[in-house]
């Protein structure tokens, strides 16, 4: 039960991601300095007021992103759960795989992202 809840609000978050909507992601994270976000390339980015400029100036950029998701793995553990999974980059990145780790912490019911982090593959490994 609890799994389902998490895999949605990690729907929502690649949802509002492709849809370059801010007030959809904001509305996913957890507004505070525990947010931690660090996207392919970049420094790790920590409380919401990086994560949320990150996320802005993201949506800023002409590039339209679309992901196709494989390998989720969903682990729940009380009021925290992880979820592992391949973020395939579809569009102008042409064929990218980005191994990625999202962390949502469950507050009064709610789900809320507090972690995102990407790394590109730069390896297939079997």
């Amino acid at each position: 039960m609890h799994e389902a809840a998490v895999a949605d609000a990690n729907r929502r978050y690649y949802e509002a991601f492709e849809a370059a909507d801010l007030d959809a992601m904001s509305a996913l994270w957890e507004r505070s300095d525990r947010a931690v976000c660090t996207h392919p390339g970049w420094a790790t980015l920590r409380g919401w007021s990086q994560v949320g400029a990150s996320f802005f100036a993201l949506f800023q950029q002409p590039v339209h992103t679309q992901f196709l998701l494989t390998r989720q793995h969903t682990v729940v553990a009380g009021d925290v759960a992880w979820l592992s999974l391949d973020e395939n980059l579809l569009g102008e990145q042409g064929g990218v795989t980005v191994a990625t780790l999202n962390i949502f912490v469950r507050s009064s019911g709610a789900w809320a992202m507090v972690c995102h982090h990407a790394s590109p593959v730069h390896a297939s490994v079997c």
